[in-house]
């Protein structure tokens, strides 16, 4: 099987589905919960859009990399959550309603901070700026990927509850399968660039990845945050949309290099959230989010 055809079509197609069984999980009723306590999607948002770039530029600086890589990880900070974001956070027994709801904002937010913080790392690295068009196509992809199929599950929930109910184990196995070939596809697809330049940006990209999942954690819980809280919004400043970073970098910017540390992150970022999913799911579930 080729590989753009495995990434392109069939597991766009397979997170559709799964983002239809997490609406089966769902009701209107967690949505309203989060509207009616914003304070962990102020929380996540500010974590993902004033926070990790700064943590990025520490890191860049840190180990002094060069600027086309740093100019890449920047990239990589200013992008969104993935639709992944939400399967972790699913079998970490995350708040998944407030995932679909930071991811949607999220993705409109970074049609203008996108382009911004791209724009400034440009000149601060290179001393040139580049207008970067924001990426109007990918948030519609994410509404495709993300918000249509779980619209639909939940509407199917409120009509076939029986139904739901019992397609949630196999949703999780099912949760279970995708991951593991994504993980797959991605080190298939990543393999050569992460020999050829892993030395070079691993250890950045994997410092900035556990950075991301433990602030966005640590934070939350230490404004008293609910637990289920917490593991949503580790999971999805964790988990980044590669795919968006490495488009910019090679259809809009034109430059290769800067799509490394996206690519080295992506690989990255599967085997983290896995493990701090496994660990969040063996603790005791807490309850639904009140105040």
């Amino acid at each position: 099987m080729e590989a753009t055809l495995l990434t392109n079509v069939l597991l766009p197609l397979a997170l559709g589905v799964i983002m239809l069984g997490l609406g089966l999980g769902l009701t209107l009723d967690d949505f309203r919960r989060v509207a009616r306590y914003p304070r962990a999607v102020l929380v996540g948002l500010l974590l993902q859009t004033g926070v990790l770039p700064w943590a990025a530029l520490g890191l860049a600086l840190a180990f002094r990399m060069p600027p086309e890589l740093a100019v890449g990880l920047m990239l990589l900070a200013a992008s969104p959550g993935g639709a992944t974001a939400n399967i972790y956070s699913h079998l970490a027994h995350g708040d998944v309603a407030l995932n679909i709801t930071l991811t949607a904002i999220n993705s409109l937010l970074c049609l203008v901070t996108l382009p911004l913080i791209l724009n400034l790392s440009l000149e601060f690295f290179l001393g040139a700026g580049q207008y970067v068009p924001p990426p109007v196509s990918k948030v519609v992809e994410v509404a495709a990927l993300i918000v249509l199929p779980v619209g639909i599950g939940m509407t199917v929930r409120a009509f076939a509850p029986g139904f739901a109910a019992r397609m949630a184990k196999p949703i999780r196995i099912l949760s279970v399968l995708v991951l593991a070939l994504l993980i797959v596809a991605a080190v298939a697809q990543a393999w050569e660039t992460l020999l050829a330049w892993f030395a070079v940006v691993g250890l950045a990209c994997l410092l900035f990845n556990l950075v991301s999942m433990g602030l966005g954690y640590a934070a939350p819980l230490a404004l008293r945050l609910p637990r289920p809280q917490a593991i949503a919004i580790a999971m999805e400043i964790g988990i980044h949309n590669g795919t968006l970073a490495i488009f910019i970098a090679l259809n809009v910017l034109g430059n290769a290099t800067m799509s490394v540390p996206a690519a080295v992150y992506s690989l990255l970022m599967f085997f983290t959230a896995a493990g701090f999913a496994w660990w969040a799911s063996r603790r005791p579930v807490a309850a639904p989010a009140t105040a």
